[in-house]
C-alpha cells in the first residue's frame, strides 16, 4: 500500500476486497447476458446504464464535472485504457483463448504496474517486497486456476498477446489513473462512461442494430446487475483506491478475482475446492498483503 492512506488501513482492504468481488462476478453476468446480446452491444448498455448512475450520483452528492478541454482529453485517454481499448481487446482475445489462460494472461497487470513504475515512471515506491508480492500473486492465480492451462501457451499467439494487452492496458490505467488528484473518484468515473458512451453507442448501433434484439429478462437483468455493481460502483471503489493504495495496491486486486470465482462456483454451485486451489488461494491472499504492506510497517 502506499502511504498515501490517511483513514483506518482496514476500510480500504474490505473496499479492495468488493472490488475484486464485483470484477470477479462480471465474468457470471457477461456469460448470462451475452448468450442472448451481442457482446458490443452488451458494452453499449452496460456503460451507458452505469453512466446514468454516475450522473445521478454526482448529482446526489452536488458534485460536478471539469470544464476544461484538457482534462476532458485527459479522461478520454483514461476511460480508453481502463474500458474501451481494454474491453475491446480482451473480448477479441478470448474468442481464441481457453477462459482459463486467458483468466491467468489477464491477472498479469500488478507485475506490468511494478516494472512500468520501476523502470519508467517512478511515481510510487518499489521494493523487493512488492515485486515478491507480485509474482507470487500471479502463481497463486496459475494454481487457482489449474497449471495445465499453461499448456497453451504459445498456441494461438495472436489471442494470448491480446489477452497479455488488455492486462497492460489496465496497467497503464491504474497508472495514468493518478493524474486526477483535482478531481474526485465520482467525477472521473462519470467522466470516463461518458467517453465510453460517446465512442460505443454510435458503435454498437452501426454493428449490431439493437433494436432488432430481443433479449429475456434473466438477460436484461443480468446486464443492469453488471452496469450498477460491476462498473458504476466498482469505478466508484476504484478511483478511491487509486487515491488511498496507490497503482500497485489497486492492481493486486487481479489476483483476488480468481479466488472470487472459486468461492462463488463452491457457494451457487456446489463445486469442491482441492488442496492445489487453497494453496492457490492462500498465495493469492499473501501476495496481495505483500502488495500493500505499508512501508512503515515493514522498517519496524
Amino acid at each position: 500500500m502506499s502511504d498515501q492512506i490517511r483513514g483506518p488501513a482496514s476500510v480500504e482492504y474490505l473496499l479492495l476486497a468488493l472490488l475484486a468481488l464485483l470484477w470477479g462476478s462480471s465474468y457470471l453476468f457477461i456469460k448470462i447476458a451475452v448468450a442472448e446480446i451481442p457482446p458490443l452491444t452488451l458494452i453499449a448498455l452496460r456503460v451507458t446504464i452505469a453512466g446514468a448512475f454516475l450522473v445521478a450520483v454526482m448529482g446526489w452528492r452536488q458534485e460536478r464535472l471539469p470544464r476544461d478541454a484538457k482534462t476532458w482529453r485527459m479522461l478520454l485517454v483514461q476511460s480508453f485504457l481502463n474500458g474501451i481499448g481494454a474491453w475491446t481487446v480482451l473480448a477479441w482475445g478470448q474468442q481464441y483463448v481457453d477462459s482459463g489462460l486467458a483468466s491467468v494472461l489477464n491477472s498479469t497487470s500488478p507485475i506490468f504496474v511494478f516494472l512500468f513504475t520501476f523502470l519508467i515512471t517512478r511515481h510510487e515506491t518499489t521494493s523487493g517486497l512488492k515485486l515478491f508480492g507480485a509474482l507470487l500473486g500471479l502463481l497463486g492465480v496459475v494454481l487457482i486456476v489449474g497449471v495445465d492451462v499453461l499448456a497453451g501457451l504459445g498456441q494461438q499467439v495472436a489471442g494470448q498477446l491480446a489477452a497479455v494487452a488488455g492486462a497492460m492496458l489496465y496497467a497503464c490505467a491504474s497508472i495514468y489513473g493518478k493524474r486526477f488528484t483535482h478531481l474526485s473518484a465520482t467525477a472521473i468515473a462519470t467522466a470516463t462512461m461518458i467517453w465510453a458512451v460517446i465512442v460505443l453507442v454510435p458503435a454498437s448501433l452501426i454493428v449490431d442494430k439493437p433494436w432488432t434484439l430481443s433479449p429475456s429478462g434473466s438477460a436484461l437483468m443480468a446486464v443492469f446487475v453488471l452496469a450498477i455493481f460491476c462498473t458504476g460502483l466498482a469505478l466508484l471503489i476504484y478511483f478511491r483506491l487509486l487515491k488511498t493504495l496507490g497503482s500497485l495496491g489497486v492492481a493486486s486486486q487481479a489476483y483476488l478475482r480468481a479466488g472470487i470465482g472459486v468461492l462463488l462456483g463452491i457457494v451457487f454451485l456446489g463445486e469442491q475446492i482441492t488442496s492445489v486451489m487453497a494453496m492457490g488461494l492462500l498465495a493469492a491472499i499473501i501476495g496481495v498483503a505483500a502488495i500493500n504492506m505499508p512501508a512503515r510497517a515493514r522498517q519496524q
